[in-house]
C-alpha cells in the first residue's frame, strides 16, 4: 500500500507535442477507415468483423493491434454501431 505513483505531468515540449500529434493522426486515420468500412459493409455481422480489421491492418505494430482489439470489442458489445445497448429505454417524454 506504501507506493507512490510517479506522475509524468510537465511543461510541452516540441518533441511531445509531436508525439501526441502523430498519435492523434494515427487515431484519426484508424477511425476513417472504421467509418469507411462500417458504411460499406454495413453494421451487420459482416460489418462488425470487418471494420475493426481493415482499420488494424493499415496501422502497423501495437497502435494497429491496439486499434483493432478495442474497435472489435467496442463494435461486437453493441456500443458501435447502433446495438440494443445503446438504444434509450425511456418514454417519447422530454427530461
Amino acid at each position: 500500500m506504501g507506493e507512490s505513483v510517479a506522475t509524468s505531468v510537465g511543461v510541452p515540449s516540441v518533441k511531445g507535442m509531436k508525439g501526441a500529434f502523430t498519435d492523434f493522426a494515427v487515431g484519426a486515420g484508424g477511425g476513417l477507415v472504421f467509418a469507411i468500412a462500417s458504411a460499406i459493409f454495413g453494421s451487420g455481422l459482416i460489418g462488425a468483423l470487418a471494420a475493426p480489421i481493415l482499420a488494424g491492418s493499415v496501422v502497423k505494430g501495437n497502435r494497429g493491434t491496439a486499434l483493432a482489439t478495442i474497435a472489435g470489442f467496442l463494435a461486437l458489445s453493441g456500443v458501435m454501431g447502433g446495438g440494443a445497448s445503446a438504444q434509450s429505454s425511456t418514454s417519447g417524454a422530454v427530461m
